[in-house]
């Protein structure tokens, strides 16, 4: 409040403000009583009047300090800064992957991709790259690829492009083509680096992974060795195989059950014929042999005419009549010749020889041939059948004895094929990989060759001479202001109290 009571108006007498200030007789009084250096630190802050010719040579010590200050190192650095030349190249990085597939008969699939190198937003290969064209080992190489120290080789400044692939490498020397040397070498440095990791990750890789593969090769090898002692134990090779002999076991039981049902159909069928022949299927053999006997007939044909004239004897003397006694004596020698044959020729004993109807009659003689026939047809189906059962049950108890065995060998067929699949995957994939170097160090390509500059980068005497020139204007556009910064701080409280 009192500095601006003290500067209201521009009336005064003093020649070393700018302007007359207004006081109250209290406040005047007061003002003149204020130490010296208080109105010097004013003096400071406010300045003097415009038309006051004695602040002239304070500024124009100023003015000159300023320009020696500015131009001195300008002019220094024009003299005895070195001619140095900037060579510069572009790298890209391509954005898009890679991917390859390869389907393998009766092994698999091996599939390579490649990413994209800007795929994920947690790792950037530009950042990468830029630190590694920058890293120690790769300006060492390069200097001694020049023969110089690295020292001497400076380092490549890098510039990376915003949202795109593109790398800018530039590198100053003493010449334009010491400049493109170096940078040469640096790019072969970096390239040299390149092929290095991705070989030893390459190799760490493979070294990482032939110890899963070997543990792989063991599991397949281990599990074909059971396969193997299983096959050789039990004569099962494979499940198709115990799946053919399940087949071929119920193929049988149906067959079985088909002689059986035919057993029974010819059981009746003989029978049948034997209850209405009254005699057994042997029997009827025997019939059918003795009939087929041509002495066992004449002997039957003696006997039934024996038999014939002991009729005739018998009805017209009487039982104890000579004729009778001989005539019956002829007719039991003729049955004794007659049951002695037939014994010989069927093998069975007289007393079911003499129960056996022994008349070779036609029509008898084809039903007995029936029933013989039909008694072979039951007999062969019935040895069938019984060998054919016989059959069945020791294949159903192979089969049982097989179920458990059957089992296991599927279950180490199952393991031998998922072992099998993973080694043959690890396999696949440790060879895919190689194939595929880019994945961790992505493809970097030169866009721009390194450029064989035409002129030095610096010492620049057009940008000195023009940020000298610009320096020196600011500097007198600041004194300027500071010569009239009374004026214009009162022309600024005024407008504020006006406001």
């Amino acid at each position: 409040m009192f500095l601006r009571d003290v500067l209201r108006a521009p009336d005064g007498d003093d020649p070393e403000l700018p302007f007359e200030p207004v006081l109250t007789p209290r406040r005047r009084g007061l003002l003149w009583r204020m130490p010296l250096r208080h109105l010097s630190l004013r003096r400071v802050l406010m300045g003097g009047r415009l038309g006051d010719g004695g602040r002239l040579p304070r500024y124009a010590a100023v003015f000159l300090l300023g320009v020696a200050a500015i131009w001195v190192p300008i002019l220094t650095y024009l003299k005895t800064a070195p001619v140095r030349y900037t060579s510069s190249m572009s790298l890209i990085l391509p954005g898009s992957g890679v991917s390859a597939s390869v389907n393998l008969d009766d092994i698999g699939q091996a599939t390579s991709y490649s990413n994209s190198a800007f795929a994920s937003n947690a790792v950037s290969p530009t950042e990468t790259y830029k630190r590694l064209i920058s890293a120690n080992r790769i300006l060492a190489a390069a200097a001694a690829s020049l023969g110089i120290d690295t020292r001497d080789l400076g380092a490549p400044r890098i510039t990376l492009v915003d949202q795109t692939g593109l790398i800018h490498v530039q590198m100053t020397g003493e010449t334009p083509e010491d400049a493109q040397a170096r940078l040469n070498a640096v790019m072969q440095a970096f390239y040299a680096e390149l092929d290095r990791l991705r070989a030893d990750e390459t190799q760490s890789r493979a070294s990482g992974g032939d110890g899963a593969i070997e543990e792989y090769r063991a599991s397949v090898q281990r599990t074909r060795a059971a396969i193997t002692e299983l096959q050789k134990r039990t004569g099962l090779l494979s499940i198709d195989q115990y799946d053919a002999m399940v087949a071929e076991n119920d193929r049988l039981r149906a067959e079985v059950e088909g002689l059986r049902a035919s057993l029974e159909q010819q059981e009746e069928i003989v029978q049948s014929l034997s209850d209405r022949l009254g005699l057994t299927a042997d029997q009827a053999a025997a019939a059918l042999k003795l009939f087929a006997d041509a002495e066992y007939l004449a002997i039957v044909r003696q006997m039934s005419d024996s038999a014939a004239t002991l009729a005739q004897l018998d009805a017209r003397h009487g039982p104890n009549h000579p004729q009778v006694e001989r005539a019956r004596a002829a007719y039991y020698n003729e049955r004794t010749k007659a049951l002695t044959r037939a014994v010989f020729l069927t093998g069975l004993p007289e007393m079911i020889l003499g129960r056996i109807d022994l008349a070779p009659d036609g029509a008898r003689a084809e039903l007995l041939a029936e029933l013989v026939r039909h008694e072979s047809l039951r007999a062969g189906l019935q040895a069938q059948w019984q060998e054919q059962s016989a059959r069945l049950e020791r294949e159903t108890a192979r089969l049982r004895e097989l179920a458990p065995l059957a089992a296991k060998l599927q279950d180490l067929q199952r393991d031998f094929a998922v072992a099998e699949a993973v080694f043959a995957s690890a396999i696949a994939r440790s060879q895919s990989t190689k194939s595929d170097p880019y994945g961790s160090y992505p493809l970097v390509q030169v866009l721009e060759d390194p450029s064989l500059p035409d002129e030095p980068s610096s010492p620049r005497p057009k940008l000195a001479v023009a940020a000298g020139i610009a320096a020196t204007v600011l500097m007198l556009i600041g004194l300027v202001l500071g010569w009239i910064r009374g004026p214009l701080i009162g022309w600024l409280l005024a407008k504020g109290r006006a406001a």
